[in-house]
C-alpha cells in the first residue's frame, strides 16, 4: 500500500514500546511529522513521567490491553493506518519454550489481527531477526519465520525487519553475547553495517518504513521481495542489517 495520505494525517499503532527496541521506536514515532496520531498497547504503558521531554507527547494515546483477552481491546476500533510490532522475548525471559512461543508468536499475531480493520488497507512493520526461517530445526528462527508468515498472512503490505546484533540495548537482563559482539563490533574496522546496529539506529529505520510503506520503500532499505509460496500468505518484504542502517540515515 503506497502511503499517499498528506503528511501528518496519518495514525500509527505500537505494540511492545517497553522494549529495548520499542523504547526508542515510540519517541521516533511521536517526533515524527508524518503521524498524527500515536497509539502504545501492551499489557503495561510507558510511564508519562519519562516522556516529558519527548516531542510530539501530545499525540500519544495508551491502552493497557490484556492479550488473553484481545477481543476486548478495542484495537480495530483505533482505526490506524499502519500497525508497528516490536514485541517479543527470548526463551529464557519466557521461562519454556511453550512460554516463548505463546509470547513471541501468538501474542503478536492475535494483536495485529485485532488491530486490522475490515474496510481500507493498512500497512505493518515486524521486527523480526536475522536468520528468521519458518522451516528451522531451532526454536528462535522458527518462531519468528512462522510470525513473518503469519503476519504476512494478515496484511498484505508488510515489511519485515531482520537486523543482526543489537547494539546499545541496555536491556534489563543484559544477553552475554550481544555484550561481547558489540565490545568486537566498536573495534573492527570493516563491515560493520552487515552484522550489526545500534537500537536507536533500528528504531529510526522502523519509523521510516513506517511511514514509507512498501509501495514507497526508499532503494536505501535494500529490501528483497521473500515469497514463502504458501497459500494465504502474500509476499512481503524483508531489510536485513545493511538496509536497516541506510534507512536510519534518511530520518530527519
Amino acid at each position: 500500500m503506497a502511503s499517499s495520505a498528506p503528511q501528518g494525517s496519518e495514525s500509527v499503532l505500537l505494540l511492545g514500546a517497553t522494549g529495548a527496541t520499542g523504547k526508542h521506536v515510540l519517541r521516533d514515532l511521536l517526533a515524527s511529522n508524518h503521524f498524527s496520531r500515536v497509539v502504545e498497547a501492551g499489557r503495561r504503558v510507558t510511564p508519562t513521567e519519562s516522556l516529558q521531554d519527548a516531542t510530539g507527547k501530545e499525540k500519544l494515546t495508551q491502552k493497557v490491553i490484556d492479550f488473553e483477552k484481545l477481543e476486548e481491546s478495542g484495537l480495530k476500533d483505533e482505526k490506524v493506518d499502519a500497525v508497528v510490532v516490536v514485541l517479543g522475548t527470548s526463551k529464557a525471559s519466557a521461562g519454556s519454550a511453550e512460554a516463548f512461543e505463546k509470547i513471541d508468536r501468538e501474542y503478536v499475531l492475535n494483536a495485529a489481527k485485532a488491530a486490522k480493520v475490515d474496510a481500507g488497507q493498512q500497512r505493518l512493520v515486524y521486527l523480526s531477526s536475522a536468520g528468521a526461517d519458518a522451516n528451522s530445526f531451532f526454536l528462535y528462527p522458527k518462531s519468528k519465520g512462522l510470525t513473518e508468515q503469519g503476519l504476512a498472512s494478515l496484511y498484505s503490505d508488510c515489511i519485515i525487519f531482520r537486523p543482526g546484533l543489537l547494539k546499545e540495548a541496555n536491556r534489563d537482563e543484559p544477553r552475554l553475547v550481544e555484550t561481547i559482539i558489540s565490545k568486537i563490533h566498536d573495534v573492527v574496522p570493516f563491515g560493520r553495517d552487515t552484522w550489526a546496529i545500534p537500537v536507536k539506529e533500528l528504531a529510526k529505520a522502523i519509523t521510516v518504513a513506517a511511514e514509507q510503506g512498501s509501495a514507497n520503500l526508499s532503494p536505501d532499505a535494500l529490501a528483497t521481495k521473500e515469497d514463502p509460496k504458501k497459500e494465504g500468505v502474500t509476499p512481503y518484504w524483508v531489510i536485513g542489517n545493511k538496509g536497516s542502517v541506510g534507512l536510519s540515515r534518511l530520518w530527519k
